[in-house]
């Protein structure tokens, strides 16, 4: 054990990873073993072969569609005496397989970003940490609590030997301390985010973070001990068995063990990022990296590796090539070091190092204190001392940039660097350095301008003057403007150009006005000077009426030739449609009859590749109190809901799924409607939400109408749950969506919730919602933006 004094050598190198290897944790089953996962979307099993000192892959398990970060070990239960594996990926999902089988069990969904941590406890609990700034608590294959408070990412978790008490830790560079899923304490000390969490007992743990220092604390919150020896950031902490002591693992291409308090051994690895450890039941440590390749070391002589094997892993070590504006050698000045005769002095402590310059080139070496000797870890290029004069660049905090500014925020105040790329865009580099040096966000439109002003105006691309209102689609009214417009003929992605377009006419409305970054081509002109909030909240909802029943009709008749026979409407269907849409569409006082609604609930069931004109006839017709009252009534309301959501799969027709959502929108405009919405607004919500990957932009702007519609009712009752669920909603799509339009009205939803109600601002605070939307400031008419971060104080 690490408390022998003993010193770790290469035991193996495993090779079966096709990318970086980003979690590891030892096995249950078989003894001895361990499971890894990686960036290649795999988890792999593997256990130890006593032939040959090495490690055998027992079956590689796959089930995420994205990267996969995180590892654990559920305990052994009586369902499951061997155990089971949890992994984490970047595909928001978690994946829980048995130890003999490559296809998950089950899988838990529920996060709303990666999920990057993950830690079990007593009675089959799994506790998960994602980017969503959230931590879930999971029981069997059903979430049971969600963990809100941090602002930003949560990269670690642990549960504690105590039963209840949970550990968090984040980017916000907080450690939080959880007891019956309410936030007990907050530990503050780290400089920056926090990456790593291991127990020590019940009362100690430590933590590690991209400040590169480890912490010891006692869970009544004092810290004990601050542990310095990395030179980045270190992303992974882990505990030897039955000790104190631990090892770690960085940015700066080490594994370190620390014992007593002390780095007592440094083990270079030719990788740059060593992202992940675990020790073995035996002491044996692993670790995972970069380059892809599971490295075991060991201080037992019985598994050290062949003096073949250690010496394939020096040469590899030798010729691995050192980036030097990482910092992790200090600062290097080639025309200063000395030659190779420095290498006959002994270092003095183990994993010194010590640079030479042999031929012209920069090399490192590492003193190994078991060995005697200086080892070559690696080559130091790009090490010529380069400056603004030869390189064209400016040096700042290692890293090369065109320009780097000297700020001056107030005379009394200190100077900040603001340094700058000119392909970087100028608002998005002032909010970073008002953000990063907690500066207020009033200069921001001062800093971006000084920017452009002194990089000869390198500005972002202009946007077309084209625009279209953000609530129906049609020309947004701009006050002092005429009332004339253009017309463009519009093009059907689905059928071909200046054909039917489902839900909208036949011709876009086109102005001109000013561009509004935050809400989409247009932006409203305010004739007032003063910032006034005309946004929100919302009191109606908002609906999508344009419609052409000409072409509506046109494509219906087209595609009832191609529906089979017993689908295919009569003549007399297609008249009753007919009378329908004409009168919806001229708001006629004639109330649609129970034949009628007959004849469109036959249309609405044709099947989902010719059926997308009947949902727009529906989607019109919904607004009609007599149709809403019929469809959203007790009576029909499960049939009607069941037909809905099945055009709301993500892997449906784009043209479907658009119609189901604004029909679902304009289901809002009576009292009958909205109760049916808010009866189903779970099961439409978690449905709906998934359509948020499309790369559709319409069907985007029908989701945020659709979340806007519902902070419309949410406004008006004190329903915490019911806006729990829509800020959540919010944020998560907010993280994907680009399209600015539907940004826009998502914060006007944002602001219906959380107005005149204290608890939902806290709760849109803890879900991290107000620094999201700060990077939507930098507009040239910002005051869409500064309501919300208004009403969020």
């Amino acid at each position: 054990m690490a408390g022998e004094g003993g010193v770790y050598r290469l035991r193996c190198s495993l090779v079966g990873h096709g990318q970086d290897v980003r979690g590891l944790t030892s096995g249950l089953f078989p003894q001895g073993g361990f499971v890894s996962v990686s960036r290649d979307r795999t988890a792999r099993l593997w256990a130890p072969d006593g032939l040959n000192r090495g490690f055998t892959e027992m079956h590689c398990m796959s089930g995420h569609s994205n990267f996969v970060s995180c590892v654990c070990i559920i305990p052994p239960s009586d369902l499951y005496p061997r155990g089971l594996i949890a992994t984490g990926g970047n595909d928001h999902n978690i994946c829980i397989f048995t130890v003999d089988n490559p296809a998950p069990l089950y899988v838990l969904k529920g996060h709303k970003n990666t999920v990057c941590s993950l830690s079990s406890g007593k009675f089959g609990t799994l506790l998960s940490g994602s980017w969503d700034t959230t931590a879930k608590v999971w029981l069997n294959d059903r979430c049971m609590m969600t963990l809100q408070g941090h602002t930003a990412a949560i990269w670690a978790v642990k549960i504690l030997p105590e039963q209840g008490l949970m550990l968090t830790g984040s980017a916000d560079k907080t450690i939080k301390l959880w007891k019956a899923g309410r936030c007990e304490r907050t530990f503050t000390g780290h400089e920056d985010c926090v990456r790593g969490l291991a127990i020590l007992s019940e009362m100690e743990f430590l933590s590690c973070a991209n400040d590169a220092s480890v912490r010891r604390w006692q869970i009544s919150g004092e810290c004990l001990q601050v542990y310095y020896g990395h030179t980045n950031y270190i992303y992974s902490i882990s505990v030897f068995p039955q000790c104190k002591d631990f090892v770690t693992t960085g940015e700066d291409r080490s594994l370190r063990i620390w014992k007593q308090g002390e780095c007592a051994q440094t083990i270079r690895l030719p990788a740059q990022s060593v992202w992940c450890c675990c020790v073995l039941d035996n002491g044996d440590i692993v670790v995972g990296a970069s380059d892809g390749i599971i490295r075991v070391f060991t201080e037992s002589l019985e598994r050290t590796a062949s003096a073949e094997e250690i010496q394939a892993f020096e040469n590899e070590l030798s010729q691995a090539s050192i980036d030097p504006k990482t910092g992790d050698l200090g600062d290097i000045n080639a025309d200063d070091l000395p030659g190779r005769e420095h290498l006959k002095d002994p270092g003095t402590r183990d994993g010194q190092t010590r640079l030479i310059k042999d031929n012209g080139k920069v090399e490192a070496y590492q003193w190994s204190v078991s060995e005697g000797r200086w080892i070559k870890i690696g080559d130091v290029v790009g090490s010529s001392g380069a400056t603004q004069q030869t390189s064209g660049k400016v040096l700042f905090e290692g890293k090369e940039y065109d320009y780097v500014f000297t700020i001056d925020v107030n005379e009394s105040g200190p100077s900040y660097k603001l340094p700058y790329n000119i392909t970087d865009d100028p608002w998005l580099t002032a909010y970073n350095f008002l953000q990063k040096n907690d500066l207020n966000p009033m200069f921001l439109d001062q800093v971006a301008k000084f920017i452009m002003d002194n990089t000869k105006g390198q500005t972002l691309v202009n946007t077309t003057a084209q625009f279209s209102d953000p609530f129906t689609g049609a020309g947004r009214y701009v006050p002092g403007s005429s009332s004339g417009s253009n017309t463009v003929p519009a093009a059907d992605p689905f059928t071909g150009a200046g054909r039917y377009v489902p839900g909208s006419t036949s011709n876009a409305v086109a102005s001109v006005g000013k561009a509004d970054l935050s809400t989409g081509m247009g932006a409203y002109q305010s004739a007032a000077a003063k910032t006034e909030n005309i946004y929100f909240p919302k009191k109606e909802a908002v609906t999508f009426d344009q419609a052409n029943p000409t072409q509506i009709l046109g494509k219906l008749k087209e595609l009832n030739g191609s529906a089979s026979e017993e689908q295919k409407l009569t003549e007399d269907d297609l008249i009753i449609l007919e009378k329908i849409l004409f009168a919806i569409c001229n708001t006629s006082a004639e109330a649609p009859t129970a034949q009628q609604l007959q004849t469109l609930w036959k249309a609405v069931n044709w099947p989902e590749d010719i059926v997308f004109p009947a949902l727009d006839i529906l989607r019109l017709s919904i607004r009609h109190p007599t149709v809403n009252e019929n469809f959203c009534s007790e009576k029909d309301r499960v049939q009607f809901i069941i037909l809905l959501l099945k055009f709301l799969n993500p892997k449906g027709k784009q043209a479907n799924q658009l119609l189901a959502l604004r029909a679902l929108c304009n289901c809002f405009v009576s009292q009958a409607g909205q109760k049916f919405m808010m009866q189903q607004r779970d099961e439409i919500m978690t449905q709906a939400i998934e359509l948020k990957s499309g790369s559709n932009k319409n069907v985007h702007i029908a989701l945020a109408t659709l979340t806007l519609n519902y902070a419309v009712c949410l406004h008006k009752v004190n329903n915490i749950e019911g806006k729990a669920q829509c800020l959540s909603v919010i944020s998560t799509v907010m993280e994907v969506v680009q399209d600015l339009e539907a940004i826009f009205r998502l914060l006007v939803a944002l602001g219906t919730l959380i107005s005149d109600d204290t608890n939902a601002v806290q709760l849109a605070k803890s879900l991290g919602v107000d620094s999201q939307i700060k990077k939507y400031a930098s507009v040239s008419e910002p005051t869409k933006t500064t309501c919300v971060e208004d009403a969020l104080p």
